[in-house]
């Protein structure tokens, strides 16, 4: 390299603008010189990252309309590389006050679901970027969040729908940080929104300590405490903290009126009761924690009226630093605090009835309770939970369904009750939510006149029903009419092969229409109205996107069914090549991709998951990419950690992962598709975990691929994944486990990739920087990529095309051209 130019990229990569790349190795440099910059892949893996993406659909209240928001392609590095705080598990953009997010709508049209024209919206901001938007409960009008990076704002606009014109509703900014910053109020005049505070700028830290930054234990039960990212780390922090998420309540006229409520707070959600007389206002207090995120922070929850006066002083949560052991386990105090949607202003809420202890023995774990206004005396009970609440579909004063869980043995149980009588549950579903085959499907809801989700009732009592579909043949999604008092369902509709087709919206309550989407191999999803009521099932399709990759429309997929050697059956997804012939190309290259799960149950582990008619989404993401590189891939192979009974899935975890890869290994090389020595492993999270293990436990595979995992579980130590145990208790699962452990077993060629700013929970950068250190040191074949400003999943462009070409250069390197194995 010229020197200038060596002097240049040195300190670029200083700066943190380039990709960081070591490699360690016995063997040639790879074509990607470290610090070379960010590179482009070949314009076949090139082509997947700029492939046009569709619009996302928006259903309107009446379920007439839809709003279709473009959606952009990947933002460049210098919009990822934006400065954002990293603050009490939030990150933040300071510029504009809001969470961070880069990839916004920039494109909105309206559209009559019976309609054939679609109507651009007129008088959009120039440079448009949508963060959220909402349809008024009367449809009347939109509301929708412009990021203005130039005023360094969030501001509020409003769409006509009848004349399909926009404007912006106020001048004064939103606050964004703890969501949207905006909700309608009940009749459509009005918004609730959270206001950016004017005034002095952050707290400016002049970087002299004013002292050590202390943390105290003083005993106590054994607690999970588990690692989290982005914490506040000092005073500083917490009053940087403060003043971004510090906003003024206020209600917005759609003629623009603006009228403040109440005094500036940190506030963290505020929603309208149905009948629009009183708001549910969260808001954090102090103490703050340096050990957990800001939603474990202590919490006010008031009712206040529509002038922002108090009305009631619903609760005070305490500061939450840990939890009983168990992945069952839940705070005391009041949580999932609400409104019943289907009453004017009742509050909803859910208490545990066993401290929150798993481990403690209880009849009764969780117990739902309603308060309505005005608020005084004792609440009501709606119902007691063996499990743990799981959430509530509201239909009227004679029907709500609530839903419990339980992890320990994936138990799943629907109670219906009548919350205007509470005279007693009745039980209307009870299974393992790991069956997929058992589903009955979810409630369909739909928007009422104060724009909130209940159930659609039939005048018999009936309600609907639509789910996946699950079976050994693969899913096909329907729908059901369904009496929650003789527990008999009458199916409505059922996706038939060859086509995929799942129901995304009913169009009226007597479940005649029907807003789906269609799709097969080849043919791209797309939006339809099905006719059940009509004689001949009419269908009419409101879209026709095109095919986003052409050039790989011809590829082929297969579901295949294998058994692993303890009997469970296995399931994965085979593509190959457009005009792929086994006779005359012989066994190709492969790469599987994959993830694993626990189960508790091997007839679980053993279900068909997905379907053989959906739209081959080759994306950048994937591994399907690399089909257009001459590869088999085997996308999503089973890797079931079963444990069944008291036994613990993890404790068998090595050897269930290997027998589960060594059976698509087998069953590849039998069918002939594939080479056993030119066989590449690869995953992300928790399959970058995987591929680790596998390498340092089997010679199955000839490299593999890492992105973004975790490697030494000594360093989660309070759980990971479903793993619920903590290191102490369960030491040599832990270091079994750890991949780290084992690094000079690794003797195959390894690619890490990852975030440099990662703020998943577990997998910190130091895990894959601590990995290559180890490989580097004990001999073994790596390669550590760095990628600058991103996080979990990668978001830039630049970042996204140099993963590309690191991972192709890696393959063709160590895989496509690889001899027998000595």
């Amino acid at each position: 390299m010229n020197p200038v130019l060596r002097r240049a990229c040195a300190t670029a990569l200083l700066a943190g603008l380039l990709p960081l790349a070591l490699s360690a190795t016995a063997q040639p440099a790879t074509s990607l010189e470290a610090g070379s910059g960010y590179q482009l892949p070949v314009p076949a893996l090139q082509a997947l990252v700029d492939a046009p993406r569709p619009p996302q659909a928006s259903l309107s209240p009446r379920r007439d309309l839809l709003a279709f928001i473009q959606t952009p392609s990947l933002p460049g590095i210098e919009v990822v590389a934006q400065p954002e705080l990293r603050l009490a598990g939030m990150r933040i953009h300071p510029h504009t006050w809001s969470r961070s997010a880069f990839s916004f709508g920039s494109g909105l049209s309206l559209r009559d679901v019976d309609g054939e024209r679609e109507r651009p919206v007129q008088g959009l901001p120039g440079s448009l970027a949508i963060a959220s938007i909402a349809w008024s409960p009367d449809q009347r009008h939109l509301a929708f969040s412009q990021v203005d990076n130039v005023a360094g704002e969030v501001q509020l606009w409003l769409v006509d729908v009848a004349t399909a014109r926009a404007r912006q509703l106020t001048s004064r900014p939103l606050n964004a940080v703890a969501g949207s910053g905006f909700t309608w109020m009940p009749d459509s005049g009005s918004l609730l929104v959270m206001l950016r505070q004017p005034g002095a700028g952050a707290p400016a830290a002049d970087g002299v300590p004013g002292g050590p930054n202390i943390q105290q234990t003083d005993g106590g039960a054994v607690q999970q405490i588990r690692t989290y990212q982005d914490l506040l780390s000092s005073e500083a922090d917490a009053q940087v903290f403060e003043h971004y998420l510090r906003s003024q309540l206020a209600l917005v006229g759609i003629d623009g009126d603006v009228r403040t409520l109440g005094a500036p707070a940190l506030h963290v959600g505020a929603s309208p009761s149905p009948d629009g007389r009183h708001l549910l206002v969260q808001s954090l207090e102090r103490p703050f924690s340096y050990l957990v995120p800001y939603h474990r922070f202590p919490r006010r929850i008031q009712v206040l009226d529509t002038t922002g006066a108090l009305v009631h002083e619903h609760a005070r949560l305490p500061l939450i630093e840990g939890l009983p052991v168990g992945n069952d386990a839940v705070p005391t105090g009041m949580r999932s605090v609400g409104w019943r949607n289907d009453a004017p202003a009742t509050l909803v809420w859910v208490e545990a009835q066993d401290g929150g202890d798993p481990a403690v023995e209880a009849e009764v774990r969780d117990r739902v309770f309603a308060l309505a206004a005005p608020y005084r005396g004792e609440p009501q009970v709606l119902a007691d939970l063996s499990m743990r609440y799981a959430g509530i579909s509201w239909g009227d004063g004679d029907l709500a369904l609530v839903s419990e869980r339980w992890w320990k043995d994936r138990g799943t149980r629907t109670w219906k009750i009548a919350p205007d009588r509470a005279d007693g549950q009745a039980l209307v579903f009870d299974r393992s939510y790991e069956d997929r085959y058992s589903d009955p499907g979810r409630p369909v809801t739909a928007l009422d006149a104060n724009g909130r989700s209940r159930l659609v009732v039939t005048d018999g009592g009936e309600i609907f029903l639509e789910g996946a579909g699950a079976s050994p043949e693969g899913d096909r999604p329907f729908l059901d009419r369904f009496d929650p008092a003789s527990g008999q369902a009458t199916r409505l509709f059922q996706s038939q092969a060859p086509h995929y087709e799942s129901v995304q919206a009913m169009l009226d309550d007597e479940g005649h229409r029907l807003l789906t989407t269609r799709e097969t191999p080849t043919e791209v999803p797309n939006l339809y109205v099905r006719e059940l009521g009509a004689s001949d099932g009419a269908l009419r399709a409101l879209t026709g996107y095109p095919h986003p990759t052409p050039e790989l429309r011809d590829v082929s997929k297969e579901k295949i069914r294998y058994t692993r050697a303890d009997g469970v059956e296995m399931t994965a997804d085979l593509y190959l090549p457009a005009g792929y012939d086994p006779t005359r190309d012989g066994p190709l290259p492969m790469l599987m991709w994959a993830y694993p799960r626990e189960f508790k149950s091997a007839d679980a582990a053993s279900q068909v998951i997905g379907s053989p008619h959906r739209f081959n989404a080759i994306s950048y993401w994937g591994p399907l990419g690399f089909l257009a590189r001459g590869y088999a891939v085997l996308d999503g192979p089973s890797m079931p950690i079963v444990g069944e009974g008291d036994a613990e899935p993890n404790d068998t975890y090595i050897e269930q992962l290997v027998a589960s890869a060594r059976a698509a290994v087998d069953e590849v090389v039998r069918r002939g598709v594939a080479d056993r020595d030119r066989i590449a492993i690869g995953g992300h999270s928790y399959g970058a975990f995987m591929t680790a293990n596998l390498l340092a436990h089997s010679d199955l595979y000839r490299a593999g691929i890492a992105r973004s995992g975790a490697y030494n579980r000594t360093l989660t130590p309070f759980g990971f994944q479903a793993e619920e145990r903590n290191y102490w208790d369960a030491q040599e699962t832990y270091l079994t486990m750890s991949p780290f452990n084992h690094a000079g077993d690794i003797d195959e060629p390894m690619l890490i990739i990852h975030g440099e700013d990662d703020n998943n929970s577990g997998t910190f950068p130091m895990q894959s920087e601590r990995m290559y250190a180890a490989m580097k040191g004990l001999g073994g074949t790596a390669r550590l990529v760095m990628l600058p400003k991103e996080s979990h999943g990668y978001r830039a462009r630049e970042s996204v095309l140099h993963m590309l070409a690191e991972e192709d250069a890696w393959l063709e390197k160590y895989v496509k051209d690889a001899g027998p194995r000595d």
